[in-house]
């Protein structure tokens, strides 16, 4: 039985204003994982995804490949399984 596990996320770099939520999104709810994804006020994004751990890593490999986006950095947590509705893009 595959392993479901809830990853928080800062991404620093070239990730605002490059279409990374509404890719993240797309992705994500393709992938069918759980969670969000959101701007924060000092340029990095933030995202939590939840689902089968394998499903998130691929999430987070696809977002390095998008064209525009430009990860520099990233931070990773694991976190406590919420129940969420779906995957949901904020501010």
């Amino acid at each position: 039985r595959p392993m479901v596990v809830r990853k928080h996320f800062y991404f620093s770099g070239r990730v605002q204003g490059v279409g990374f939520r509404f890719q993240a999104c797309m992705l994500a709810r393709s992938l069918n994982l759980t969670g969000y994804v959101q701007n924060l006020w000092d340029g990095r994004v933030e995202m939590e995804a939840q689902g089968e751990e394998t499903l998130v890593w691929d999430l987070v490999s696809a977002l390095h490949r998008q064209p525009y986006i430009s990860i520099e950095d990233m931070d990773v947590e694991d976190r406590s399984l919420k129940q969420d509705k779906g995957f949901q893009m904020a501010n």
